[in-house]
């Protein structure tokens, strides 16, 4: 399951990461409510999958792993955090287990994501591989001779609040400056809405957009009015090219990966910025042209990535139990 502040997504997955069954819900603004939601949806895929038989022959299911959006304890039972969900130190993998019968494991949804690209996706076999998740803001997952890094308290690796700039853009985590200001779908809104505050002049379709209701701009409409050739969009998606590069030759810095997989809702936009992000990584790193470089890819598993992920490491979980 991805357990996001807008929708809970579940997914019936073998051991193959093959998504054979899918359901969604709402995700409800109290603990009992999301848990109950939670409970309803694995009921329901449950009851349709196991009626047929286990679909393709997978058999019944046997354990659920939840991804979340949020800090997870380092023994994967309690989500401490979680900004867009109602949990605080609440021991959500006991009290789901509980409900349905089934044994649980949590994970913070980007190294979910991670595993499920490492097991099945872009980054197979890759003994140092990074995850970078980009959408609202930067989510990441991180794995260390093919195991997941959590750090020594669950919450590692937060790679989308490095500074980047001083004394930057304000991010909602109480700094200034973060990655995630200017290299997300978010902060493609706000580099465009800068941009013309810049060059008043500018009379593209974008820029009539913005002063018509800058509030309802989105990364989304940016990227699309980029392909559509508006100079002002391609600027702000320039300006993401760079600070993707300028991060990720941070990150590669201090973990020096071999792949980067890129993933979130702005890679469905990465012929856009890509190869130049490319281009801004290897000049930024350090010692670039006397050193491998990592190769940097697109997610292959797409928006199934957390599913199949925590689906994997709840069955290493139950296998390990």
């Amino acid at each position: 399951m991805d357990v996001g502040g807008t929708s809970v997504r579940a997914g019936v997955v073998d051991e193959h990461g093959s998504v054979l069954d899918t359901a969604r819900t709402g995700t409800p603004g109290t603990e009992s409510a999301l848990e109950d939601a939670i409970g309803g949806v694995i009921d329901e895929l449950r009851n349709r999958h196991d009626r047929a038989g286990g679909a393709g022959g997978a058999g019944e299911v046997g354990a659920v792993g939840l991804a979340v959006a949020g800090f997870v304890a380092g023994d994967r039972r309690t989500v401490m955090f979680a900004p867009h969900l109602a949990w605080r130190h609440a021991p959500v993998a006991d009290r789901i287990a509980k409900r349905v019968g089934l044994p649980v494991t949590l994970e913070h949804d980007a190294n979910a994501a991670a595993v499920g690209e490492h097991r099945f996706g872009a980054a197979r076999g890759a003994h140092v591989a990074a995850l970078v998740a980009i959408g609202t803001g930067i989510g990441a997952g991180l794995l260390l001779d093919g195991r997941l890094y959590r750090g020594a308290h669950g919450v590692a690796p937060e790679l989308g609040h490095l500074t980047v700039v001083p004394d930057g853009r304000a991010c909602p985590c109480g700094k200034y400056g973060c990655w995630e200001r200017y290299c997300s779908g978010t902060a493609l809104a706000a580099t465009a809405i800068e941009l013309l505050a810049r060059y008043p002049g500018s009379s593209t379709v974008l820029a009539r957009d913005i002063a018509a209701d800058p509030g309802a701009l989105t990364g989304r409409r940016v990227a699309g009015a980029a392909r559509d050739g508006d100079p002002l969009a391609q600027r702000a998606v320039a300006e993401l090219a760079k600070w993707l590069g300028e991060g990720l030759a941070l990150v590669a810095d201090v973990f020096d990966p071999e792949i980067v997989v890129i993933a979130g809702g702005v890679s469905e936009s990465a012929p856009l910025f890509l190869d130049e992000a490319r281009e801004h990584y290897a000049a930024a790193i350090t010692g670039g042209r006397h050193r491998p470089l990592a190769r940097i890819r697109t997610a292959q598993l797409g928006d199934d990535a957390a599913l199949v992920g925590a689906a994997a490491l709840a069955l290493e979980a139950r296998a390990v139990r």
